[in-house]
């Protein structure tokens, strides 16, 4: 093990102190480098510590600003021996090795309350070191609960205890005990500011659970998860990203959960196949790669959906849409409108989905196709398919384009796509356009005007030898309503457009904004702040409605 301190030259940046498990190790700015400096003044790749016999060598790789001991900078591509108590500048660093934790921290010419403690390249600036969550690093305690759960693995196994047979309670409660055993027969402590039953369930949720996840799964406040490598799980709470103080002990307990992951729902992951699209048993979205594809080892994102799916009221008091908004699109989903609801990578999508098939009248036969199965629906006519990928043969592959096809077969009212990312869109547009109307689906684009040029591109991923023309027309005469969702940098995330689709004119696909928002700045938390207004446009649709003698509350499209 390596240990250095690092001293910024720049006071506004606090000291920090590294322990690393290797004998070699890269120094520079670029991400993949075991020690990350992130300064202008550093080079990508800077610099090579080396560790032999009693000493460490220190070796500049052809840095910009060089590598400097007593001043002066070192020969490039040589190896420097380091003398005890010396030094060396790195960019506006000053990096010395040391044999244990004290002296690193004497190394600082005023010790920081805020110092940070570094394990294997992670950080937890958001932790005092006397913090109880710092203890979850602390390699004592990530080597002992290694020790544990490994020893408890292996009695499982040799006991051959039949884990189908027994409930989950049961099976905790047996290695419950055959954990506090363990630990009586090495007479081993658990580490000071730990309690004895937290280091019991940390064992056994990594033995037989989700590990560090389970926690962050019951927390209502987390919305997402991501584990980037076993040492490093970033969360969003609330729209902001935090650090978690816990870890995986190694790269095999994050494999060991994504195999408890994918196993119940049939998936497969390994290095032929190294991405898969899961659910967890609430329904929230998983997604898993390992290596070789993930560098830093196998990496995990769970997209949570709450258990009660959140409702109109709840959306209006975040500030997410207006009432108007609403009222608008209860009556476009009761009088069949398609509607596709656009937007980024995690700006709420499927959660409006959700909310917007509320609005479905109950008598409503309704077909629901997706990737892996997340969609919350309180239908009592209901009937839910998920594409299927290759067998270990590479055969047995179902796509969702292959479902939608299937699915017009199945008499049903109204299709619901999770979401439309290839040449499914140009089944999804002839589902519309052939008795189908009410239907929904969600894409990825930042404007609705995009979302146009979007499907467009899709529905040319599907072979299909059509002129521009003619998917345009496909397009205008599908598609009724476009529902803008965006997820601003403060976290907050807001329909920022209600547009119709009123036809095409001269090849180009004529939009209309019915509903806008306004932003008009943040608040004192850094919030957009903002309105959402309406245009006036009456919408075709409430023409219709007008004319069949129809009820229609026209004031919504008046601010």
């Amino acid at each position: 093990m390596i240990i250095i301190s690092i001293q910024p030259l720049d006071r506004q940046i606090e000291p920090q102190i590294k322990r690393i498990h290797k004998s070699e190790l890269k120094i520079g700015r670029a991400p993949e480098n075991d020690i990350v400096l992130e300064d202008s003044s550093v080079s990508q790749n800077h610099a090579e510590l080396i560790q032999k016999n009693n000493g460490y060598n220190i070796c500049d790789l052809i840095s910009t600003n060089g590598t400097l001991i007593n001043d002066q900078p070192i020969t490039p591509m040589k190896k420097i021996p380091l003398d005890d108590g010396v030094g060396f500048v790195i960019g506006k660093f000053l990096l010395k090795v040391n044999n244990n934790v004290s002296a690193a921290e004497g190394q600082f010419d005023q010790p920081r309350s805020g110092l940070k403690t570094i394990i294997g390249d992670v950080c937890t600036p958001d932790f005092e070191v006397s913090d109880k969550n710092n203890c979850y690093r602390n390699l004592e305690y990530v080597e002992l609960k290694k020790e544990v759960r490994n020893r408890l693995l292996s009695i499982i196994d040799l006991r051959r205890l039949d884990i189908k047979k027994l409930s989950d309670d049961e099976l905790r409660n047996q290695c419950l005990k055959i954990v506090q055993k363990i630990i009586r027969d090495k007479k081993q402590t658990i580490p000071a500011g730990v309690e004895e039953n937290e280091f019991l369930k940390d064992v056994l949720d990594e033995a037989l659970g989700l590990g560090p996840l389970e926690d962050l799964i019951d927390d209502p406040s987390v919305s997402e998860i991501m584990v980037n490598c076993r040492d490093q799980i970033y969360v969003e709470q609330n729209g902001r990203l935090s650090l978690s103080p816990k870890i995986f002990t190694d790269d095999q307990s994050v494999l060991n959960i994504i195999a408890r992951i994918i196993s119940p729902i049939g998936r497969r992951i390994d290095e032929s196949s190294p991405m898969v699209d899961a659910r967890l048993k609430d329904g929230s979205r998983v997604n898993a790669v390992i290596p070789p594809l993930a560098l830093n080892g196998p990496c995990i994102t769970i997209r949570k959906f709450s258990k009660n799916p959140l409702s109109a009221e709840d959306l209006i008091k975040a500030g997410s849409l207006s009432r108007s908004m609403i009222d608008f699109i209860k009556v476009g989903v009761k009088v069949n409108k398609n509607i596709i609801i656009s937007g980024g990578t995690v700006s709420g999508k499927t959660t409006l989905l959700n909310l917007f098939s509320s609005f479905i009248p109950k008598d409503v036969r309704l077909v629901t196709i997706e990737d892996a199965a997340e969609l919350q629906l309180q239908m009592d006519h209901l009937i839910r398919l998920e594409s299927r990928p290759p067998n270990i043969e590479g055969k047995g592959e179902i796509k969702i384009r292959d479902l939608v096809r299937n699915a017009l077969r199945m008499r049903p009212d109204r299709i619901i796509v999770g979401e439309c990312r290839g040449g499914e869109a140009l089944d999804m547009l002839q589902a519309m356009n052939t008795g189908h109307d009410g239907s929904m689906t969600t894409a990825h684009a930042n404007t609705p005007r995009d979302m146009i040029s979007r499907l467009e591109t899709m529905v040319l991923m599907a072979g299909e030898d059509l002129p521009s023309r003619a998917i345009r027309e496909q397009i205008a005469s599908a598609v009724d309503i476009i529902v803008q969702q965006t997820r601003f940098s403060c976290g907050a995330r807001k329909i920022t457009n209600i547009t119709e689709v009123i036809g095409i004119e001269d090849d180009r696909v004529i939009l209309q904004d019915i509903f806008y928002f306004k932003q008009e700045g943040l608040d004192a938390d850094q919030r957009t702040t903002g309105k959402f207004i309406a245009t006036g446009w009456i919408p075709l649709l409430f023409e219709e409605m007008k004319q069949r003698g129809l009820e229609s509350d026209m004031d919504i499209f008046h601010n």
